[in-house]
């Protein structure tokens, strides 16, 4: 595999680390990535709710949580560390200037259209930016706004596909259309960013993300122009991933069959592990009785089946009867928990396997 160069950040394995919460990706994960080359991602999602023994508000316990682990990051590796956050949180903008503060390396941003991202950047940062996207048009439209109005050029772009995991950036007839696959819109934003880039006389890595398994498929999608893959799943069901073992369990356990696509609170499909929760949910049987957090912009408590943020954390710590577990659509073939080594080992090896054939 050929390094990921993101500026003068150089990860020897290609390969970043989707952030995932509430709580799945944070400095455990994300440090022991960062170690094996590739780059480690803290999920600044729920920060609010991990850290609530600090602060009773929302934001304040968000802010300082953030701080937390990018400090126990770094104090674990001296790789590559980013923090990926939802345009669509509604402390999006504190989480953002805080990230900057503490010089994490880079910022992946995605669940909506980060246009503003430039914005926040100070007077010497270092801080790279990559918005997320799942299209060409809107690869394009992010390059061209971010240029026009702030003379600012991403420094990577990932493309998500429709099989990822979590909140997804697609319609629900989208999910499923070869149209839309992985395979399908890498070379198609790899041609926009590629035109955005020579207009420029610059260099714009594309990073593609969702579905993303093996080592075959990370040789697949590279020879689509990609510089880099983002996978989440796969370091789920690894000892390093800050997930309680319950969460990962619901990984192994899981079938074909049990991998679903949801309607979130949050007003995008979303997939995840069909259970117990999920099926109450579905009956109309969960119902907030208040919204403790105003986290996300989108969420309106009138019309939420249950807090989203309240079941991603009792996932997260275990109680799987009050949550769900957010997953790719691989999920299922996960089949035993291993170290972030044994993993990027393996992962390497079928990749070169991938590449002699």
């Amino acid at each position: 595999m050929k390094p990921l160069k993101i500026g003068e950040l150089e990860a020897k394995t290609p390969i970043v680390q989707g952030g995932m919460g509430v709580g799945i990706s944070l400095s455990g994960l994300a440090s022991a990535v960062a170690e094996q080359g590739g780059i480690g991602v803290i999920s600044s999602a729920g920060l609010g709710v991990i850290y609530n023994e600090y602060s009773k508000d929302y934001n304040e316990a968000s802010i300082y949580g953030l701080e937390q682990e990018i400090a126990k990051a770094r104090k674990a590796t001296k790789g590559i560390i980013g923090v990926n956050i939802m345009v669509a949180l509604s402390n999006f903008a504190d989480l953002v200037k805080t990230s900057i503060k503490e010089g994490v390396d880079i910022i992946f941003a995605g669940a909506g259209l980060p246009l503003n991202l430039p914005s926040f950047l100070t007077e010497g940062a270092k801080t790279k930016l990559a918005p997320i996207v799942s299209s060409a048009r809107a690869a394009r439209l992010l390059c061209t706004k971010w240029f026009s109005e702030y003379k600012y050029i991403p420094d990577a772009i990932v493309v998500e596909g429709p099989k990822a995991g979590g909140h997804l950036g697609y319609k629900h007839d989208q999910i499923f259309d070869e149209n839309y696959s992985l395979e399908a819109i890498v070379p198609q934003v790899v041609e926009e960013v590629n035109r955005f880039a020579s207009e420029h006389n610059c260099h714009i890595p594309v990073i593609a993300g969702g579905g993303v398994f093996t080592g075959e498929d990370i040789h697949r999608i590279l020879s689509l122009g990609a510089e880099g893959v983002q996978m989440g799943t796969r370091f789920v069901v690894t000892e390093e991933c800050d997930a309680s073992i319950e969460f990962k369990q619901s990984y192994l356990d899981a079938t074909e069959e049990d991998v679903t696509i949801i309607q979130s609170p949050v007003g995008m499909p979303g997939r995840a592990v069909n259970n117990d929760f999920l099926r109450k949910v579905k009956q109309g049987l969960t119902k907030p009785q208040n919204c403790p957090f105003n986290c996300i912009k989108t969420c309106n408590v009138v019309n939420s089946p249950y807090c989203i943020m309240l079941a991603l954390y009792n996932a997260y710590k275990g109680r799987m009867s009050h949550g769900y577990a957010f997953c790719g659509a691989n999920a299922w073939r996960c089949d035993r928990i291993l170290s972030v080594k044994e993993l990027i080992d393996t992962l390497k090896s079928e990749y070169a396997a991938a590449a002699l054939a």
